[in-house]
């Protein structure tokens, strides 16, 4: 049997569990299908794969920027306690539970695939690294509450499906909002985020204009290339938290901010000042990768899908990493971000002063990574309801969100919770949290209320499906009452656009859902 635990750990961490794999793979999987050259369906594979490795190198550039910044606001703040950063709870959960992970992964893909083809919820997930995630989570909680390894994998691998194409479907209403038609659903353990901020921008901002129309003087409108912008506003942030961190800490210790993972020390106020502004500009660089990455994924992955849908999953939909809205709104993912940030912090006081004294509840701290990736693709969705006032009111939720919600599951994960880290976005820790209790009902009772946990959710994104997603009710109709329709991003529409490097570019359309009219042009000052 132990070549077949070999096999499995090998599926999961070598294709599985890298999402440029895996949509390399899908994307050579729907050229087949469509009968194209063998030359394009190299071509196409290999591009699709570098769109998602270009997300990655940016991905990983923001890490890098947002590192020190992290450093300094702790030491800043004084505030000490967890930091959520799923990478890292997931790779401590590895060494004990590997094997069950694995398992519990391919099943639950499996499940998913089957669920995709035989009910009206035709989503494909296809964030990899996701799906890793959370098959890690549900073993934790399983195995932590005393359940066999044959329940951890069989139920875990049944619920882990559900929420594959589940969830998708909770969203569609709003990520098709985002991107004017069906090509695409959004595939990332955020979702609880992502409704609350497009439901909060229908609520608040009915009269308030998008993001992407901000009117500024003729001196400022530099500030419309969004890769200026987003590098701008992150030196500004940077150099007020590095003055501050100065000012708390003295210099022997502020210096010391940029020597992590090898890195040099600043040598004097002036260098640790310049080192600050280099470290923003660097976050708008690796923002525009990102932006990049996404648009070459878009233009191989739709057109390919077409041929997996007609085979495999007949109207199947692919649903993909957070990223994949970040073109339709720029100057929202940094108004998200910053808000999500924000609420963090209100929700890391409200921890501090009343819910860990009260309740034991643990204080959570603000990673800039899962605010920066959940919190900019809430803005997306809160301005697509609900223009500015939407995406700051919807994204400072969603940091209220990603706050208390890892606060609650550090509750069901045992000595897990003492690792000072846990999972950070939305959906590990609301969907963690009831699985984790459910299971420790006595004898076979938690295996039922875990099933039916499962069946209510599946149940719940049937009823949205078939009357939310299907009947194409808008969740932005009352604002467009009020204000004309904003346009999504041009990359969507097909139109030329700047691509953060000042150069016009045209990128693929996607198609509209059948019936539904093509988007107009964008308008342009």
């Amino acid at each position: 049997m132990s070549w077949l635990v070999s096999i499995a750990k090998f599926l999961v961490n070598e294709i599985l569990s890298q999402p440029a794999y895996l949509i390399g793979l899908i994307t050579a999987a729907g050229l087949i299908a469509l009968k194209k050259s063998a030359g394009q369906i190299v071509g196409g594979a290999i591009k699709a794969t570098l769109g998602f490795l270009l997300i990655g190198a940016g991905a990983g550039l923001v890490v890098n920027a947002l590192a020190p910044l992290g450093g300094m606001i702790q030491g800043a703040t004084g505030a000490h306690g967890v930091i959520p950063t799923n990478e890292a709870i997931a790779g401590i959960a590895q060494e004990q539970f590997g094997a069950r992970v694995a398992w519990l992964m391919i099943l639950g893909f499996g499940v998913s695939l089957l669920l995709a083809r035989f009910t009206p919820l035709r989503y494909v997930f296809l964030t990899g690294h996701h799906m890793l995630f959370m098959a890690t989570m549900l073993t934790m909680v399983l195995a932590i509450s005393g359940q066999s390894s044959v329940i951890v994998v069989v139920v875990g691998g049944v619920l882990l499906g559900i929420l594959l194409v589940s969830l998708p479907a909770f969203a569609h209403p709003w990520t098709k909002r985002v991107t004017g038609n069906n090509s695409i659903a959004i595939g990332h353990f955020g979702t609880a985020g992502y409704i609350v901020s497009g439901a909060a921008g229908q609520l608040v901002g009915k009269r308030s204009r998008s993001t992407e129309d901000m009117k500024l003087p003729e001196g400022l409108r530099f500030l419309r290339d969004s890769m200026v912008a987003t590098a701008l506003s992150m030196v500004l942030i940077y150099v007020i938290m590095s003055l501050v961190f100065l000012a708390k800490v003295g210099k022997e210790t502020a210096f010391k901010a940029f020597a992590a993972d090898g890195g040099a020390a600043a040598a004097d106020v002036g260098n640790y000042l310049m080192k600050s502004v280099m470290q923003g500009l660097q976050f708008g660089i690796a923002v525009a990768v990102i932006l990049f990455g996404v648009r070459t994924i878009l233009g191989e992955l739709v057109p390919a899908f077409q041929g997996i849908a007609g085979k495999l999953v007949p109207g199947a939909v692919p649903s993909l990493d957070a990223p994949i809205v970040f073109p339709y709104a720029q100057n929202a993912v940094l108004i998200g971000f910053i808000s999500s940030f924000i609420g963090g912090l209100v929700s890391l006081g409200l921890l501090t002063w009343v819910f860990n004294p009260a309740f034991g509840l643990a204080l959570v701290l603000p990673g800039l990574v899962p605010h920066f990736f959940t919190g900019g693709a809430a803005g997306v969705y809160g301005n697509a309801t609900g223009g500015r006032r939407g995406a700051v009111v919807g994204s400072f939720l969603n940091g209220v969100l990603i706050t208390f919600l890892p606060a609650l599951l550090l509750k069901v994960l045992g000595a897990f919770g003492e690792e000072n880290t846990t999972f950070g976005d939305a959906d590990f820790g609301w969907f963690g949290t009831l699985i984790g209790n459910a299971a420790k009902v006595n004898g076979g009772g938690g295996v039922m209320v875990m099933l039916a946990i499962g069946a209510v959710i599946l149940g719940g994104a049937i009823l949205v499906q078939k009357r939310v997603v299907d009947t194409g009710w808008d969740p932005g109709a009352r604002r467009d009452a009020f204000l004309p329709r904003e346009t999504p991003l041009a990359a969507a529409a097909g139109a030329a656009t700047d691509d953060g490097t000042g150069t016009a570019r045209t990128y693929p359309k996607l198609a509209p859902p059948q019936g539904a009219p093509a988007p107009p042009a964008p308008v342009r000052d």
